[in-house]
């Protein structure tokens, strides 16, 4: 193996001892990286300029079960062989880890670019974990299956026009109709990664009053159903995941004969009462046990893909000549490199810890102590990228600013920075959201202390 390019990949792969790694974490980074270049990575500035990854690559990962690793540790075994799913590659199902599933988000963001990995991996990371923990027995069977094995797709639906990180504030109505039978569901969703391809929303519904003791979560029929209109949002980067806005502008309904009559435009959409996910009014907390497992792939991500782009300019700061000399004699150049190199690797080593601790603590327990913190940890990645980026850019100069040529990779990166710290949870509302429940945990602790 030839000597990897400094910052090029995280000191564990460069023979670095860690407490972390096991000889089945060593197979599975193998594995990943051999099946994600041949699959993705090498095609995945293609795919990016023409704003599409090809169909049949979700329909080839599926049935390489690579789809699974996109799911929180430990996976689903039940359901999953229920759909004929026992191993993914070299693993077992039931040895799949949560340092198993950062190995995987980290290959599967090796290009560099997120919008071919979000393509194929945003909806069933975070719209089917919801279905798995709170969905009832019913539910579950009815669409679950096809998920796992690829014939279906699903998106997580939250953010709407006026209520993005606010998740409290969100507006889209579903109330039971007269017979009880379903819920009519009124509003939008916007920025929903994957929707334009997804053939159902966990979507987040307020189903009682005002703020979040009034949210529910609905599987919603999306794709092909009479009713729902989507349409994709052109944003600056990540062109290839799908950004989606979602319209329910007509009745659709459970009973067959009425959902084949053309009606006319209505701002209702009828789901059936049987489509609620676990219980009224508990959507809140759903969504934010969710977000803990999301925010958490979204640092890994984050972090990763900093990482290429520091790599990427350290590489090129080696062979570009200015001044009659490599970029490399200049001290300013190794002073910037320097500054970013530290920033990723303290915030790489923080999130393995994060990941360690999650695989070490019960969910309850992990929500608990550690939501604040991963949000903190999201919004970290997203300074850190934003650090790398600059960095890589400037040391780029002109090729970094060029959407073509040398530069390309790192432009499309600089381009891709907000999308990673809005999305999964606003930075500022990050950082305030962790001192706020630091601050809660600190005041539950010593109040119990003091009793």
């Amino acid at each position: 193996m030839p000597e990897p390019i400094p910052f090029s990949e995280p000191p564990w792969l460069c023979g670095h001892p860690s407490p972390y790694y096991n000889e089945s974490h060593i197979e599975w980074q193998r594995y990943c990286r051999q099946f994600i270049t041949e699959n993705l990575t090498q095609y995945a500035m293609q795919w990016e300029n023409e704003g599409q990854v090809p169909e049949d690559k979700y329909s080839k990962f599926a049935k390489a079960n690579m789809l699974i690793p996109n799911l929180p540790a430990p996976l689903p075994k039940q359901a999953l062989e229920a759909v004929g799913i026992t191993t993914i590659g070299p693993l077992r199902v039931e040895d799949f880890d949560g340092i198993h599933q950062a190995i995987y988000v980290s290959e599967i963001i090796r290009s560099g670019l997120n919008g071919p990995a979000s393509s194929l991996c945003t909806g069933i990371a975070y719209g089917t974990p919801p279905l798995l923990k709170f969905a009832d027995k019913a539910l579950q069977q009815r669409v679950v299956s096809d998920i796992l094995s690829g014939k279906k797709r699903i998106c997580i639906a939250i953010s709407e026009p006026d209520a993005g990180s606010d998740v409290a504030n969100i507006q889209t109505t579903a109330k039971k109709s007269a017979d009880g039978r379903d819920y009519i569901v009124n509003g939008s969703k916007k920025w929903i990664t994957n929707g334009i391809w997804s053939n159902y929303a966990s979507m987040c519904v307020r189903t009682g009053g005002s703020g979040a003791n009034g949210l529910s979560v609905l599987l919603v029929p999306l794709k092909d159903q009479k009713g729902v209109s989507m349409r994709r949002i052109p944003v600056s980067g990540q062109k290839c995941a799908g950004t989606t806005f979602i319209e329910l502008v007509v009745i659709l309904s459970h009973h067959l004969d009425r959902s084949l009559i053309s009606l006319p435009r209505l701002d209702d959409v009828e789901v059936p009462v049987e489509n609620l996910v676990g219980q009224e009014g508990m959507g809140m907390k759903y969504i934010m046990t969710n977000f803990n497992h999301e925010r958490l792939t979204i640092a890994v991500k984050v972090t990763t893909q900093a990482r290429v782009a520091l790599a990427t300019a350290f590489e090129y700061c080696m062979k570009r000549e200015a001044f009659g000399a490599p970029l490399m004699n200049q001290p300013v150049v190794r002073h910037r490199l320097a500054k970013a190199g530290a920033q990723l690797e303290a915030q790489w080593a923080w999130v393995e810890s994060f990941v360690y601790q999650m695989g070490r603590l019960s969910k309850e327990v992990s929500d608990a102590k550690l939501g604040g913190l991963t949000a903190l940890a999201k919004a970290q990645a997203g300074i850190v990228l934003n650090e790398c980026s600059q960095c890589a850019q400037l040391l780029f100069g002109g090729n970094g600013y060029t959407m073509t040529g040398q530069g390309e990779l790192i432009e499309k990166i600089s381009r891709e920075v907000a999308g990673a710290r809005i999305p999964g949870g606003s930075e500022d509302v990050m950082l305030d959201l962790s001192v706020r429940q630091l601050y809660k945990n600190y005041q539950r602790a010593t109040s119990k202390a003091s009793l």
